[in-house]
């Protein structure tokens, strides 16, 4: 098992790495401009200083890890990453019981299913004006933004999960003379699990995209924001390594996630401990 796992990070790692030789080859060459592509060795020199901390290390200024951690490029993360976080469980916490409703009461679905339908298709993007008209910059317009994001996906995934239970387990549950909540509870909700998690997958790969614009235009730090300041004075190499950060930053939530949905759904895949 541990050498299908490795081989399989190996082989992952085989496409990336054979488009980096030859980036790295035609940068050598002068076949590409380095002030509009710099070379993968410029790029990750530069990653370097934007991670390190800009002042040596001194004990009055306070511990050492504190330091360790007041690179540029950790702050713009934990930032960006706070982010996320916050606007995804605020549009993630709205969703959930809206779409527990919609989806189990017609009566509920019909009230709100036109008007689900109208917003959605509007992208966070174009909220961008009205957000700072409403929240002026700072935090609130981009978790606003997030949580747009993050509501939707959340929101329809939900829906489709309780509304699309398989008939036969609800009449076999109101033959043994379960309950409505009981109905609800220890039948819907369970078969629902897998697409909620399905949901909330798309819903923060979807706020993780968000939060890099919402920064580019109402925020003062971040990557997002980074990469916009980098972008004003033709720094290409730090405008590469921002992407690459939120790319792997991307990766680990991606697969944390699914961590999480293959330990939450194990009953429902029948996977082991």
């Amino acid at each position: 098992m541990a050498k299908q796992k490795t081989g399989g990070v190996l082989q992952g790692l085989l496409v990336p790495l054979i488009v980096i030789a030859i980036w790295e080859g035609a940068s050598r060459a002068g076949w590409i401009n380095p002030q509009i592509l710099p070379s993968p060795w410029a790029v990750l020199h530069k990653w370097y200083e934007y991670a390190t901390p800009m002042k040596p290390y001194d004990p009055t200024d306070g511990s050492w890890l504190a330091w360790a951690f007041s690179g540029e490029l950790v702050m713009d993360a934990i930032g960006s990453l706070y982010r996320v976080v916050a606007g995804f469980l605020i549009g993630a916490g709205l969703a959930l019981p809206l779409g527990l409703l919609m989806g189990s009461s017609q009566r509920v679905y019909g009230l709100m299913n036109l008007t689900v339908q109208v917003i959605r298709p509007i992208p966070p993007i174009a909220y961008i004006p009205l957000a700072i008209l409403w929240f002026g910059l700072g935090n609130p317009p981009a978790l606003f933004l997030i949580s747009l994001g993050a509501f939707f996906p959340v929101l329809m995934n939900t829906i489709a999960g309780v509304r699309q239970v398989d008939s036969i387990y609800l009449r076999a549950a109101r033959n043994l003379g379960a309950k409505q909540s009981t109905l609800f509870l220890r039948v819907m909700l369970p078969a629902a699990v897998p697409y909620i998690l399905s949901g909330v997958r798309i819903g923060i790969g979807t706020a993780f995209i968000v939060v890099i614009v919402a920064e580019m235009i109402a925020v003062s730090n971040g990557l997002g924001f980074r990469i916009m300041e980098a972008r004003e004075y033709f720094w290409s190499d730090k405008i590469i390594a921002g992407m690459i950060t939120i790319g792997l930053l991307g990766l680990a939530i991606d697969l944390g996630m699914s961590r999480l949905n293959n330990y939450m759904l194990r009953w429902h895949r029948g996977l082991e401990n």
